[in-house]
């Protein structure tokens, strides 16, 4: 037994080391290596059947990426406490892989093929989806299955104005540009991601920084098969051929083919045509009399001279199947507010493409969680796709979103997410994409519904995002190539790019683009940027045109939102003992109130369906988190009614002593029949005791003075008193507020017997006694 492991290194800069290593780990599939970056670690199989199924006429790849949580040291939050289906996370990096690997087996490879990748050993700094298809593509290099070429794929973002490939989680904080590149030593192959309205020449020089990082990444592979040994190719049964009967095909469909694709009929109109010339066909070769292992070939070699027939009367007489010029956008038609009860809707139509979207505003209850091995987060952004069966005319199970539509609805929410409002913007959103119609690039109808929704929804977007889908046509016999503006179905069927692009007036927030050819130049690539833009701009003004900006106010129907950023002392306040205070404010208010802490702040969410509780709430709020002010006149509510004044509560949670001396200009007896309790009544903060921190409260200052009043003269200061000395036995008192009374100054025994001398002469007016403090 021999587990000594063959390696590789490379430097994937700042001192990052990536290892790729075979020959220890899963020695029974086809190929097996694991990739290290830090602590993260991958492992990749690959595995081939030799012979195709019977029948088969298409490539069955399979690619499955799996983060295990036991590489990150955690247990699975599910019931059953272990892995289950692939989430919508691992079926995004699947498609990542997917996308870049198809392309490198042969046409006539059918053979099935499964690969998998699984997170073993997980690092919080690192990325694993980087790494993914760099680890799939080198269990492909070591194995016998027949690859064309290596490829790899890394991620490069921009942090601090700098292009970094395969950023640390924290950079990725930083950056406004987020690329994943697929690609050969030789050609682009897959470019997905997004970005915070990047140029058109910025996207070139990440694609230009990604290829050169793809291309060690590359040769180091081709290193390691070299010491693994792994030199050779399987042999694989090629299906069967006939070019006579292939000629023969030509000979009678090629014109008929070329009638229906240049007569701009609609989708299934030219579909019905195709149909017909093939029940032609077949009574023309009378196809049942044909040898059975020639029968499948009619409807290959017929499909194939469709494909080469649209795409020769595209090149040479720049004509569409629907009649369009190259870089033509479809006749548009946009709706908002169609719908009466969804928060903001919207309906966007493009040709014969046509999606229904609707805005959900939440609270951040409705936050959508998102686990991986390594992290647990929430997203108060959602956006979900949806794809049923009508919208293209047919027939099919209801089995829930598959891979297509998780990537699709991918697409268009980083797309839109660019635009979306910060954390205070409290609302969670959901958009939801129903297609209707398809007929090419419903992800983009996505997109730019999605946008009108949101600002049919009142969402704060500061701009529009709209989306167009390019397609290219090349000839390599000649060099000759075609960009396509508004790609439909059948344009994306045969041609050799779905290039995907969504922005803004002022730059790329997102793109998606697959390659299915070698040799795609810069030039090339420049050409298509330009076209998408002006198809994008043109998108765009139809855009404005139907809704300039987010709406005001949400519906009336939809929950109010109010946002309130406190000082971190005042969370408990807010909270009270217990979850008192806020549960009082809930239930008197009818909102629902969310409290977060963020650093040294706290963000206060309050939810209503009804103006008039939000407000409450946030006045409530407000003024528990308020610091009072002297000088300010605040509305009070009465609590209590003593002798000597009344307890007003003049802010929530702050009340203060209004005193008998401070109601009225007006000499008060006492209080009773002047304040009853629960009475509004508005005070003047006029200052607070310097020893006990109580609030003094003055109601008579926002009266006007009575004609003829006299300031009552201020008590004047008594200085420092001297020592008294031992007081001795004070006796007995008696009763300070009855009874006995208190005994004469200048008699009665009080110890030592002092004499403080005449007291000056208190003045003689009917002003109120001066106020001291707040106890009677």
């Amino acid at each position: 037994m021999n587990l000594t492991p063959i390696s590789v290194k490379l430097d994937i800069g700042n001192g990052r080391i990536v290892t790729i290593e075979t020959g220890k780990m899963a020695r029974q599939a086809d190929g097996a290596v694991t990739v290290r970056l830090g602590d993260c670690i991958l492992l990749a199989t690959v595995v081939a059947n030799k012979e195709p199924k019977p029948g088969q006429s298409f490539f069955p790849l399979t690619v499955d990426y799996q983060e295990k949580f036991a590489s990150a040291g955690r247990i699975p939050g599910s019931f059953f406490k272990r892995e289950g289906k692939l989430s919508d996370y691992e079926v995004l990096i699947s498609r990542l892989i997917d996308r870049a690997l198809r392309p490198l087996f042969p046409d006539d490879y059918f053979c099935e093929v499964q690969v998998l990748v699984t997170l073993i050993s997980s690092d919080a700094e690192v990325l694993p989806d980087a790494l993914a298809c760099l680890a799939a593509s080198a269990a492909l290099a070591v194995s016998d299955v027949p690859i064309q070429e290596i490829i790899s794929e890394v991620r490069v973002g921009r942090v601090d104005g700098e292009m970094v490939i395969n950023p640390t989680r924290s950079q990725m904080e930083k950056a406004d540009m987020d690329f994943i590149v697929g690609a050969t030593a030789k050609n682009i192959m897959m470019v997905e991601g997004e970005s915070k309205e990047c140029s058109e020449e910025d996207l070139i020089k990440a694609i230009e920084v990604a290829h050169t990082a793809i291309q060690a990444q590359v040769k180091a592979q081709e290193e390691l098969r070299q010491l693994a040994g792994a030199t050779a190719k399987r042999e694989y049964e090629k299906p069967h051929t006939n070019e006579e009967l292939k000629a023969k095909i030509a000979a009678f469909a090629q014109e008929r083919i070329h009638q229906v694709a240049k007569s701009a009929m609609g989708k299934h109109e030219r579909s019905d045509a195709f149909h017909q010339i093939g029940e032609e066909l077949e009574t023309f070769l009378n196809i049942d009399e044909l040898p059975e292992e020639d029968q499948p070939l009619v409807g290959k070699y017929l499909h194939d001279l469709e494909k080469e027939v649209v795409r020769n009367m595209i090149l040479d007489e720049s004509v569409r199947l629907d009649g369009r010029s190259l870089d033509q956008v479809r006749p548009l038609n946009m709706e908002v507010d169609l719908l009466p009860s969804p928060h903001g809707c919207a309906l966007f139509t493009r040709g014969e493409t046509q999606s229904l979207t609707t805005v959900t505003l939440g609270t951040p209850d409705d936050e959508l969680l998102i686990e991986s091995a390594a992290t647990s987060k929430y997203s108060k952004f959602i956006l979900h796709y949806n794809f049923p069966p009508f919208s293209t005319g047919e027939v099919k199970p209801m089995r829930g979103p598959g891979r297509r539509e998780v990537g699709h609805g991918n697409l268009a929410m980083r797309s839109l997410r660019q635009m979306m409002p910060g954390s205070e913007y409290a609302y969670t959103v959901r958009v939801v994409s129903d297609i209707l119609e398809s007929n090419g690039s419903s992800s983009m109808a996505t997109v730019c519904a999605g946008s009108l929704a949101l600002m049919d929804a009142s969402v704060p977007l500061p701009k529009h995002v709209s989306g167009v889908a390019m397609g290219l046509i090349s000839r390599a016999s000649d060099g000759k190539w075609a960009v396509l503006t508004d790609i439909l179905g059948d344009e994306d069927h045969l041609g050799d790019m779905d290039f995907k692009v969504t922005g803004t007036r002022d730059g790329i927030t997102g793109i998606q683009m697959d390659i299915k050819v070698d040799g795609l130049s810069m030039d090339v690539m420049r050409q298509a940027l330009a076209q998408a833009l002006r198809g994008r701009l043109h998108i765009l003004d139809a855009m404005y045109a139907t809704l300039p900006a987010a709406r005001p106010e949400p519906k009336p129907h939809a929950p109010r939102m109010e946002k309130l950023i406190i000082d971190r002392e005042f969370i408990g306040a807010v909270i009270g003992p217990g979850g008192k205070v806020i549960q009082e404010i809930q239930r008197e208010t009818g909102t629902t109130i969310n409290i977060e802490e963020v650093g040294e702040t706290g963000e206060v969410s309050i939810f209503s369906a009804q103006k008039e509780g939000l407000d409450k709430a946030l006045t409530w709020i407000k003024g528990i988190v308020a610091v009072p002010e002297v000088g300010e006149v605040y509305e009070s509510t009465v609590k209590s009614v003593m002798p000597y004044g009344a307890f007003v509560e003049f802010l929530p949670g702050k009340q203060g002593l209004l005193h008998i001396s401070e109601v009225s200009w007006k000499r008060l007896e006492n209080m009773e029949g002047v304040l009853s309790e629960g009475e509004k009544v508005k005070v003047k903060l006029v200052g607070t005791d310097p020893k006990t921190g109580k609030f003094k409260l003055s109601r008579r200052v926002l009266m006007p003075k009575p004609e003829g009043y006299v300031e009552r003269p201020e008590r004047p200061e008594r200085g420092d008193r001297p020592d008294r000395g031992d007081r001795g036995d004070r006796g007995d008192r008696g009763d300070r507020f009855g009874g006995g009374g208190r005994p004469p100054r200048g008699g009665g025994d009080r110890g030592d017997n002092r004499d403080r001398g005449p007291r000056p002469p208190r003045p003689e007016h009917d002003a109120p006694a001066q106020f001291i403090g707040d106890d009677e």
